[in-house]
């Protein structure tokens, strides 16, 4: 049967069932929401024909009379998209994976402020259920921009971050994205959310203000050698509010009797009584880039000390964290002390922080035995449901780490299995089913950041 098939399969057991949960076997059923989605011409996210690429397909209307005018739109907004792809990095054709990040970034430009949305607000996807802006997200897509020369995107994302966020710091699991501060619903603020704005805002400062220079190869080496120090500064000033209070988060967070943070839910996004590692790792890439930043002079100690923040104690409170965590979730950094390895092992090595933590690349090299899944790709972690799904943010991060970390051949082979298990449209989905099926939302932002951050190790130019 072929994949439309086994998906069709699926629907009707589905829709017999009343929308529950199906599972084959020890495995489950979950359905591909969408092939891919495209912009129409009223600027509304539409899905894209089964079997057709969101690269120049142009949806119209059955009526006669407006189909001129929507073609005359559709052919300018497509004209726009070919321009904003070649104004930044693009993979060179011959490359094996040109196509799929050439995609990936399409989907993020689609993705980016649709009709309705604010300016800045990234959805984690197009089905209604993932038609919100998590900062976990759309801090990944900011970098990811940053890196492929698009500079005032990548603010733009932070800026709105920076207006969502609570006057104490903290950062809500998602927001609407009117960009007013509503929330879908009632679940707790999620405390990663400060230490992976921090992470970006680093980056995003770094590429500086539009240019049409070219930076250093890596992160690391292209430290003030990037953009000139004006256009960081520049860029740093309209950030300082994200930045200071984002720091202060982390700081009245950590309990002083440990120097860790306190329980939190994370990107599991379940309620946690322990701390976990994405809190921990989380945090300690915060203020780590927080540390930067005040070393660096990006952010100056006037803006520190009105924000409540003492830029003094930044540098000593990373330190700390990073020796506790070497010493209470090393060697094997599993999710909660004494537990299961969890992908968030990846998030304590470059580029989420600048040296790796002592042990965790082994680690998480140890631990992808313990997550992996029937088609090749990962799981969350060792504890997640056994419904043998592959999620293509954790196998992403996989390689990401692998990428930024001298294992190419690692890197090239998970870059490899996202490609092939797009949709037939080319989108990266969210989950890839047992028998190698894309399924749920596609494409899925996080992952296409990622997967543009794994193939994309250098600067913007």
């Amino acid at each position: 049967m072929t994949r439309r098939g086994r998906l069709a399969a699926a629907l009707v057991v589905l829709l017999a069932s009343g929308g529950a949960l199906v599972w084959q076997g020890s495995h489950r059923q979950v359905l591909l929401h969408q092939e891919a989605v495209t912009v129409d011409a009223w600027g509304e996210l539409v899905e894209v024909a089964p079997g057709r690429s969101a690269d120049g397909w142009l949806p119209l209307s059955t009526d006669p009379e407006t189909v001129p005018l929507e073609v005359s739109v559709l052919a300018a907004r497509e004209a726009g998209v070919q321009a904003w792809l070649a104004s930044g990095w693009v993979p060179d054709p011959a490359d094996p994976h040109a196509a799929m990040v050439r995609t990936a970034l399409r989907d993020l430009h689609t993705l980016t402020a649709p009709a309705g949305a604010a300016p800045g607000a990234v959805l984690a996807g197009a089905s209604p259920a993932w038609r919100f802006v998590w900062p976990r997200d759309a801090s990944c897509v900011a970098v990811a921009l940053a890196r492929t020369g698009h500079q005032q995107d990548a603010l733009d994302t932070l800026l709105l971050l920076q207006e969502l966020q609570a006057d104490d710091g903290s950062l809500q699991a998602r927001y609407l994205p009117a960009g007013d501060g509503g929330v879908p619903d009632d679940r707790p603020a999620q405390e990663d959310g400060p230490g992976w704005v921090l992470w970006a805002a680093v980056e995003v400062i770094e590429s500086g203000m539009p240019s049409g220079g070219s930076a250093a190869a890596t992160p690391q080496a292209r430290r003030g050698s990037g953009a000139s120090a004006a256009s960081q500064r520049e860029v740093a000033a309209q950030l300082t509010p994200l930045v200071v209070r984002s720091a202060s988060r982390l700081l009245e967070r950590t309990d002083p009797a440990t120097g860790l943070p306190r329980p939190s839910p994370d990107y599991w996004e379940r309620p946690e009584e322990h701390l976990t590692l994405g809190i921990a790792a989380t945090s300690l890439m915060g203020l780590e880039a927080a540390a930067e930043l005040h070393a660096r002079g990006l952010v100056p100690d006037v803006a520190w000390l009105d924000g409540g923040v003492d830029p003094a104690a930044l540098a000593p409170a990373a330190a700390g964290l990073r020796a506790r965590i070497e010493a209470d979730f090393g060697p094997g950094f599993p999710r909660h002390v004494g537990g299961r390895p969890d992908a968030a092992v990846t998030l304590l090595l470059p580029p989420f922080v600048d040296e790796p933590v002592r042990g965790a690349d082994a680690a998480r090299r140890r631990s992808q035995a313990a997550q992996a899944r029937p088609a090749g790709g990962v799981a969350p972690g060792a504890g997640w449901r056994n419904d043998g799904v592959s999620w293509t943010p954790q196998t992403a991060l996989q390689a990401v780490a692998a990428a930024h970390n001298a294992h190419p051949e690692e890197a090239a082979r998970w870059v490899t299995w996202l490609d092939e298990h797009r949709t037939d449209a080319g989108a990266l989905p969210e989950k890839v089913l047992h028998d190698g099926d894309p399924a749920a939302v596609a494409p899925l932002a996080w992952t296409a950041a990622l997967v543009v951050l794994a193939l994309r190790p250098g600067a913007a130019g």
